[in-house]
C-alpha cells in the first residue's frame, strides 16, 4: 500500500485488494475517510458493480473508487461523473457515448463501469476503465481503451481527477446538456417496466423522462433496456 498526493487528492494505492469500493466503505465506517481520497488497485478480487454484479478486474486497467463529502443523495451526480469520465476519454481522442444512466461505450460495447454508493457523510465513486483488457461479459459487449488510443493509466487518472472536480462545480445544466450531447438512444424505444417507451432524456432534477404515447414519464433509478 502506498500513499500519494496527487492533483489534489489524496492517492491510496494497492497492488490488490478484494474492492476499492469496499475499502472506501470500510474506512467511513472507522471514521477515517477524508473527502478528495482516491483508492486505487492494479487488481481486485471481488470487484463489483450495480446490484453487487460482479466486475472483472485483470490488471492493465484502472479501478479506483473517490471519497467525496456529501450532506445528501443527489440523483443528479450519476450523471456527473459519466460526463466527466467521457470528457476524460475524449481528452484522448476517443469518441465515447453514454447509455443512461452511467455506462460508458465506445463503439455500442462498454468499456467502463461507475458505481455510486453513500454512506454516512460521505459518496463514493467507484469507476472502472478497461484499458490493456476487457473481460467476455454474456448480457454485453465489452471494449478497452488499447483498441483507440496509446493511453497512459497516471495520465487517465489525473485527468479524471480534474474532471471530477471540474463538472461536481458545474451548474447541473450545462452538465445535462453535456449528458444528452454524449447520450445513445435519445429518441428510441426502450423497455421499461415491461412496456416500450420512448427515451427523451433527463430533466433539471436527473430523472428519466420517458413517453408512452402521450404520457410523460419520470422515472429514478429504475433500469430500461435498450
Amino acid at each position: 500500500m502506498g500513499y500519494i498526493n496527487l492533483a489534489g487528492y489524496k492517492l491510496i494505492s494497492f497492488d490488490k485488494i478484494p474492492s476499492t469500493q469496499t475499502y472506501a466503505l470500510e474506512l467511513v465506517a472507522m471514521g477515517q475517510a477524508r473527502d478528495h481520497t482516491v483508492i486505487m488497485a492494479q487488481a481486485q478480487s471481488a470487484g463489483r458493480g450495480r446490484y453487487q454484479r460482479t466486475w472483472v478486474s485483470h490488471h492493465g486497467n484502472l479501478y479506483v473508487s473517490f471519497i467525496f463529502e456529501c450532506d445528501e443523495r443527489d440523483p443528479r451526480l450519476s450523471y456527473v461523473v459519466a460526463v466527466a469520465v467521457a470528457e476524460t476519454l475524449i481528452a484522448f481522442g476517443i469518441h465515447p457515448k453514454i447509455k443512461w444512466p452511467n455506462d460508458i461505450l465506445i463503439d455500442g460495447a462498454k468499456v467502463c463501469g461507475i458505481l455510486i454508493e453513500y454512506a454516512a457523510r460521505f459518496v463514493i465513486v467507484g469507476i472502472g476503465i478497461n484499458i490493456k483488457t476487457n473481460p467476455t461479459v454474456p448480457q454485453y459487449k465489452t471494449t478497452k481503451l488499447d483498441n483507440y488510443a496509446s493511453v497512459d493509466k497516471t495520465e487517465l487518472l489525473n485527468k479524471l481527477m480534474k474532471n471530477l472536480d471540474k463538472w461536481r462545480r458545474a451548474d447541473f445544466p450545462l452538465v445535462r446538456a453535456r449528458w444528452m450531447d454524449l447520450a445513445t438512444g435519445l429518441n428510441k424505444i426502450v423497455k421499461y417496466r415491461g412496456d416500450n417507451v420512448e427515451l427523451i432524456g433527463i430533466n433539471e432534477n436527473g430523472a428519466l423522462v420517458l413517453r408512452n404515447g402521450s404520457r410523460y414519464m419520470l422515472a429514478y433509478g429504475d433500469e430500461i433496456s435498450m
